[in-house]
């Protein structure tokens, strides 16, 4: 009975951001599970290289490109999507930018385009398959938060608004869609080694050690410690879970 909570076999994962980082682990957890995915990105080498390693999984799986600040196109991804695999049981909303400045520097195209691809893309993205989810009789959503969910940062300001945003948007979906059997869920990763981040070490002086020194794991975490909770809250097993929101931090968050 445990088993089948956790497996995924005859579903399908769309994953925005899925060809590296955060996302490629989520999408590699649901592939290993027994999920088709769609990878969705810009870039289509990246994407092409991210379908090769996740059909070496044994698993179908295709890419489309999306630019998730484009809603025209962000509705075309899950149209493609739909045509491809008959159906959507899992969207996550993982694409995400980010520029470091302090709250004065910013330019508002600057903001705009930090809370376009993080938030607004998440809340298109989420509408366009609700349709899908609900003729097929529901489906999982699945956001990507982050520890500027919870804290702030002086460099951060659109970002951690973005983030926050992310998990209010979540709530209300949640509280709306329940009775449509989706359940929408936030996954806020700690510190984690991805290009973003490797951006972050570079321009926040000491940050790499002050992440070290908070976090009782004792590391950056790696985008294949997200596989876990992705097969968690896609599957059967969080069918009463909705409207939360799940830190993957190595006990980041609740460490001082």
């Amino acid at each position: 009975m445990a088993s089948k909570l956790f497996d995924l076999t005859g579903r399908v994962g769309l994953v925005t951001g899925g060809n590296g980082g955060i996302g490629l682990g989520m999408a590699r957890g649901m592939a290993e599970a027994g999920a088709a995915i769609m990878v969705a990105g810009r870039n289509t080498e990246k994407n092409a290289a991210a379908v090769s390693e996740l059909r070496a999984l044994g698993v179908d799986a295709d890419s489309v490109v999306v630019d998730v600040a484009d809603a025209a196109s962000c509705e075309a991804m899950v149209a493609k999507t739909k045509d491809r695999f008959g159906r959507i049981d899992c969207l996550v909303n993982n694409a995400g930018t980010a520029i470091r400045k302090q709250p004065q520097d910013y330019s508002l195209a600057e903001w705009q385009e930090v809370l376009t691809t993080n938030l607004t893309s998440a809340f298109v993205c989420s509408q366009a398959v609700y349709p899908v989810m609900k003729a097929q009789g529901g489906g999982k959503i699945v956001m990507i938060g982050s520890m500027m969910s919870i804290f702030g940062a002086s460099f951060s300001a659109p970002y951690s608004s973005s983030k926050g945003g992310i998990v209010q948007l979540a709530k209300s979906l949640a509280s709306s869609w329940a009775k449509d059997n989706i359940q929408v869920n936030t996954v806020l990763p700690g510190w984690i080694d991805t290009a973003l981040t490797i951006k972050a070490r570079e321009q926040v002086d000491g940050l790499h050690q002050r992440v070290l020194d908070r976090t009782p794991a004792g590391r950056w975490g790696k985008p294949e410690d997200h596989a876990g909770i992705a097969v968690f809250l896609a599957g059967s097993g969080s069918d009463f879970v909705t409207g939360t929101s799940i830190p993957v931090d190595g006990g980041f968050s609740v460490h001082i």
